[in-house]
């Protein structure tokens, strides 16, 4: 139950990724934003009032920046502390554990389960952020309450990721530790791109998910941030073109016959060895040239800053040399 709990978290993407699938069913995206573009503050500049429209379409006003935060998500919670706001937050769901501090403010409940409306109004929120595992429905039942709710939308480009950066940083008054965050994110993929811009070939790579059925495993495909990073990182995904999250066959393995095999779900137990002695695995060149290696699948799939540390990690793995 613990595996196919965590499972949910790998598809806040996406880039770029979406909701993660259940350990029987086919992975899906997460629900289309209803927007691509950006809130916009639309508030006097006379005034210390907040309003920003969110990702649903709705205008959300707060009187002031937002003190007393529940976040429904880990990507809201990672921002959250990210950007200096972590004191501010009173709630989060059962997910969200990083930072490690995130264990110490009040756990209430799975965003993927009915919402434990009663202890929301307990904590007394002058704000709650939601994200794209959360449903249009949720939303308005917190609406119903009397609850103010701001729906981020997913990001889809790293560049996308510093705008969800600015909005959460107006929405908690923290925006000039969150212009100093930003800037810092954005040296750090410069410097990646710096090294891996310039290269003309690029590495295949086959990225597991969930290898439940080991002659079918599950992948991410075109249109997600694990997709996204591989690329930048200076890989090529095998399944780049197949939409969302597909499940691969040995076949379409073996026909790419990826030069590293990345294992999203190596928290799960999945280890080189295990896929070593897969039935027909054995004749991959990612298996023969020991290039199989478990990969922290938060890093790639929960849109947050850690997704600097993921494009970071990908590149280093990809390209040892060039990071020395």
């Amino acid at each position: 139950m613990l595996r196919k709990t965590l499972i949910l978290t790998l598809l806040l993407a996406l880039f770029i990724t979406g909701c993660a699938p259940a350990r029987s069913a086919a992975p899906t995206e997460m629900p289309a934003p209803v927007s691509t573009e950006m809130p916009a503050t639309e508030a006097s500049s006379a005034s210390a009032e907040i309003q920003l429209t969110d990702g649903l379409g709705r205008s959300v006003v707060l009187k002031e920046a937002a003190q007393r935060i529940i976040s429904l998500a880990p990507s809201n919670t990672e921002i959250l502390f990210a950007i200096g706001a972590g004191s501010q937050m009173v709630g989060r769901d059962s997910l969200s554990d990083y930072p490690a501090e995130a264990a110490n403010v009040t756990d209430i409940g799975s965003a993927y389960e009915a919402l434990n409306t009663e202890m929301i109004i307990s904590l007394k929120p002058d704000l709650i952020i939601a994200a794209e595992i959360n449903t249009p429905e949720q939303v308005k039942e917190l609406e119903d309450l009397g609850l103010t709710v701001y729906y981020l939308n997913n990001p889809h480009t790293l560049e996308e990721l510093y705008g969800n950066l600015e909005i959460m940083a107006k929405l908690a008054g923290r925006e000039a530790e969150t212009a100093t965050l930003i800037e810092s994110l954005k040296a750090r993929v410069a410097a990646v791109d710096e090294k891996i811009a310039p290269l003309s070939s690029r590495i295949s790579i086959f990225y597991e998910i969930d290898g439940t059925d080991p002659a079918k495993p599950y992948t991410a495909g075109k249109g997600t941030f694990i997709t996204l990073l591989i690329e930048r990182a200076g890989g090529y995904n095998i399944a780049a073109d197949i939409e969302g999250y597909p499940q691969l066959s040995l076949e379409q393995v073996v026909a790419a016959d990826p030069a590293f095999i990345l294992l999203g779900d190596a928290a799960y137990g999945v280890t080189p060895e295990v896929v070593a002695a897969r039935p027909g695995w054995e004749n991959l060149s990612a298996v023969k040239n020991g290039q199989v290696f478990p990969f922290d699948d938060n890093l790639l799939s929960r849109p947050g800053p850690r997704l600097v540390d993921g494009l970071e990690a990908l590149a280093k793995l990809l390209r040892p040399g060039l990071f020395e």
